[in-house]
């Protein structure tokens, strides 16, 4: 399960000729409250030139995140599903709520339904949120490169400079 904080950013947005106050939220995958504001700050410095202030930080509860190609709005897409509990053989329902970057709520519905391939998936509501942008803790290239660095094998070099340092 991911750790998400929502970051409320507040800064002066330039509209024509005039530049009026705004305050966005930005979706972060931090480990800690502390985390999720200093790469807030980092990654909004980026963005934003001139002042900014981070408003308010807080815990989003989504179960997952969906970005397939295409869309612009993050829409909050709650589902539910049932399962059989098997040490009483009861159905029962699990619900979540999942977020998910499509253009438009049929195609927030379409790219749910695809996602979460189970035959009697329910989505019972799916909302836009005011959610600008977010910003994994790990990007998909960060994820590759820790892969085939873990995975390569090891040249006699490293092998003996290894047995040296025991």
């Amino acid at each position: 399960m991911l750790t998400l904080y929502e970051c409320r950013v507040k800064y002066s947005k330039d509209f024509d000729e005039k530049s009026k106050p705004v305050t966005e939220i930005y979706l972060f995958d931090a480990l800690t409250y502390t985390e999720a504001e200093a790469r807030a700050n980092e990654e909004m410095a980026s963005y934003i030139s001139g002042e900014f202030q981070i408003v308010s930080i807080r815990k989003a509860r989504y179960a997952d995140i969906f970005q397939p190609d295409g869309g612009d709005r993050w829409y909050k897409a709650k589902v539910s599903f049932i399962t059989i509990d098997e040490k009483s053989g009861k159905e029962k329902r699990i619900s979540q709520t999942n977020l998910i970057l499509a253009s438009d709520i049929k195609d927030a519905y379409d790219k749910i339904k695809a996602a979460i391939n189970i035959d009697d998936l329910e989505v019972n509501a799916i909302d836009e949120t005011k959610i600008m942008d977010f910003f994994p803790l790990f990007s998909k290239d960060d994820e590759v490169k820790d892969r085939v660095i873990s995975r390569r094998p090891a040249t006699e070099a490293e092998l003996e400079e290894a047995r040296n340092n025991r």
